[in-house]
């Protein structure tokens, strides 16, 4: 046999087939590996991460629904209504879910509300699984988009503000946004106490994709808002808007501003502004609209800031009431001073006492001269000028009030400060200031908040009055009164006199600051005053912005707007300690509003018991019903608390003393009144 056939060589050598056993190896202990990759992974998703996981496929099936809170009710001083909630009805999507009728919706919501198709396409489009279509739109709207039956698409009741009384004090009581949130006024705030808690609840959605309520999660009610009173009376507020609006059409002004405050306590009782908004559709009102002018703007007072001077002259006794200077006959040139001071009033030698009533400048600047720049300052800032007066409300400024010590104190500074130039202040603190005098010289702070309670009428916190500091010592007040019941009396204040009433105040005329100078003819006309002088209740001041005809002066614009809010408060409110006297006094006057039969809805005024009519005392509080019915001998029958819903014998009706009142009322934290 041959040695080729005899010595065959094997198919492998071991060299081979130990590699091959190794590859076998290596394969095996990967897939090992991997397996064990895979099982840890497994361990992890199902028992590590397992709440995230779930969480995740819950979304797919679940959502969590806030039901909000309905926001808690804005009363005045008196118990009237400001705001309260509506339901209005708002509609989201499911863009997921929608399918085929994504054009459908969105040409459905486009006919109804009038915005274009492709708004509502491109929402409808979104990777979301929840899309706002609209929010808070009036229930009657929404018939023709509930009538669909859209799959996916989903409406809700929303609570929605309800502002009662329209254009009334609007930019104070402010308003809320679509999530029901204080954005502005009174409605930012109070906020906090207003706004409530959410509740909520998680729906499920089913094979068929029909949401139900989930019975694995429990369901959180919400929380109403607590009720708010307010510091405010509207009736009183009415009365200033009416008178406002009325002198402002007179004089052809470009607007206004009237503060009512009690001086004895700091409550903002009334603040108007014209032109004025209505909270319903506050966001369609331009920025300046929708400012409180009294906190947020700086105005130069003009000879109303002479209260510094004068206070500053007779508490350092400096200068008496009686001492006399010369009035340089209306022109004083002073060196230095590019233009002299000018009077109105043209006078030769003058006491002091008759420099304020006959406002002259030329005076007040030779008594800034004896006080001096420190003294002056000092009494200016202790008036509250240059610093916030800190009242409960949004948005305001310190004013300017320019210090001895600064670069832009000039050798004409003081001068022109002591009647009123060379100064920016707010209305409410010139307000207050005038508040200090009436109050035996004591500054208060003013403020809007006045309770809060829930839904039992259980108070949960109040404010009270807070006094700042002593301004002028009690003599020093009351020899100021004597100098304002002077201007009023005998002076340029006349316009503003009651007959019977002793009534305290000052005028002031300021050349508008424009565009870097004094602008001839633009004038802010004021006039701040307070009554009765011996027993002060109200501080009241106007402020007219450019009037243009029928005069500039506060004197002859402002004083009669002054006279006529005041005059229709003494016949209207209770807060007077002898209503009866304060009417028999008021009503003498030939333009006392015999004839008075308004409702007191639209004007806050009632008729007086004194004329022998029934009063209207519908929406009034009982306490302030019953002091009212007392004043004409009337008994009042009362059936329930809170505020007065209608009353038997109808308003208007002849009164006898004696004659019983029936009043129906309704408590003011009925749980019905919160939508």
């Amino acid at each position: 046999m041959p040695e080729h056939i005899l010595h065959t060589e094997p198919a492998s050598s071991p060299s081979e087939y130990r590699r091959a056993r190794l590859r076998l190896r290596v394969v095996q202990i990967g897939l090992i590996a991997l397996f064990g990759v895979i099982a840890l992974r497994l361990i992890i998703i199902q028992v590590v991460e397992f709440p995230k996981y779930r969480s995740i496929a819950q979304k797919q099936y679940q959502a969590k629904i806030i039901l909000p809170a309905p926001r808690g009710l804005l009363y005045d001083r008196n118990g009237n209504c400001i705001a309260s909630n509506t339901i209005s009805v708002s509609f989201a999507a499911d863009p997921q879910a929608i399918g085929d009728d994504t054009r459908a919706i969105a040409e459905t919501f486009s006919a109804v509300w009038k915005k274009p198709t492709r708004f509502y396409f491109d929402k409808l489009q979104s990777d979301s699984r929840f899309v706002w279509l609209e929010r808070c739109v009036d229930a009657s709207m929404s018939e023709r988009i509930l009538s669909k039956k859209f799959e996916g698409l989903v409406s809700r009741d929303e609570p929605k503000r309800l502002y009662y009384h329209d254009h009334l004090a609007g930019q104070l009581i402010g308003f809320t946004d679509v999530d029901d949130k204080g954005v502005a006024g009174l409605e930012l705030a109070c906020d906090e106490a207003l706004r409530g808690e959410d509740g909520f609840v998680v729906l499920q959605r089913d094979g068929l994709g029909h949401a139900h309520a989930s019975v694995d999660y429990p369901r959180r009610e919400p929380v109403s808002g607590h009720a708010v009173e307010v510091t405010l009376d509207m009736g009183i507020q009415a009365i200033a808007e009416k008178e406002l609006r009325r002198g402002i059409e007179e004089n052809k002004a470009d607007g206004g501003i009237v503060v009512v405050l009690q001086p004895k306590t700091g409550e903002v009782l009334a603040i108007a502004q014209y032109p004025n908004v209505d909270p319903n559709t506050f966001g369609k009102y331009n920025l300046q609209d929708q400012k409180l002018r009294a906190v947020t703007d700086v105005f130069e007072p003009g000879s109303v800031f002479k209260i510094v001077t004068a206070s500053a002259a007779l508490e350092h006794h400096l200068v008496a009431p009686t001492k006399t200077f010369f009035a340089e006959n209306g022109k004083y040139v002073v060196p230095g001073r590019p233009a002299p001071i000018e009077d109105t009033h043209k006078d030769g030698w003058i006491t002091f006492q008759e420099a304020m009533e006959h406002s002259s400048n030329i005076v007040m600047a030779k008594i800034s001269d004896i006080i001096g720049s420190e003294r002056f300052y000092t009494m200016a800032r202790d008036y509250g000028f240059g610093i916030a007066t800190n009242i409960d409300f949004p948005g305001e400024v310190k004013g300017v009030l320019k210090k001895p010590s600064d670069p832009d104190w000039h050798g004409t500074t003081l001068n022109s400060m002591a009647f009123g130039y060379e100064v920016g202040v707010t209305p409410l603190q010139l307000a207050a200031a005038y508040a200090a005098v009436a109050n035996d010289g004591v500054l208060m702070q003013p403020f809007l908040f006045r309770k809060e309670f829930d839904a039992n009428g259980t108070v949960y916190r109040e404010g009270k009055p807070q006094q700042i500091r002593r301004v002028i010592s009690e003599e020093t007040a009351h020899t100021m009164r004597d100098f304002f019941v002077g201007v009023v009396e005998r002076g340029t204040g006349k316009p503003a006199a009651i007959p019977g009433v002793r009534i305290a105040g000052k005028t002031g005329t300021s050349r508008k600051y424009l565009d870097g100078k004094y602008v001839p003819g633009n004038y802010t006309a004021s006039f701040a005053g307070f009554l009765p002088a011996d027993n002060p209740q109200i501080v009241c001041l106007v402020m007219m912005d450019n009037p243009k005809t029928g005069g500039y002066t506060g004197g002859l614009v402002s004083a009669p707007v002054f006279r006529a809010i005041v005059q229709q408060i003494l016949n209207t409110s209770d807060m007077f300690a002898a209503p009866a006297q304060v009417m028999a006094a008021t009503t003498t006057h030939q333009d006392a509003p015999a004839e008075m039969d308004h409702n007191i809805g639209e004007t806050g005024m009632y008729v007086p018991v004194s004329l022998g009519k029934i009063p209207d005392l519908k929406g009034l509080s009982v306490r302030r019903a019953m002091n009212i019915l007392a004043t004409g001998k009337l008994e009042p029958v009362v059936n329930g608390k809170g505020t007065v819903v209608s009353q038997q014998p109808p308003a208007g009706q002849p009164a006898k003393p004696g004659m019983k009142v029936y009043l129906m009322c309704q408590p003011r934290s009925s749980a019905s009144l919160l939508y």
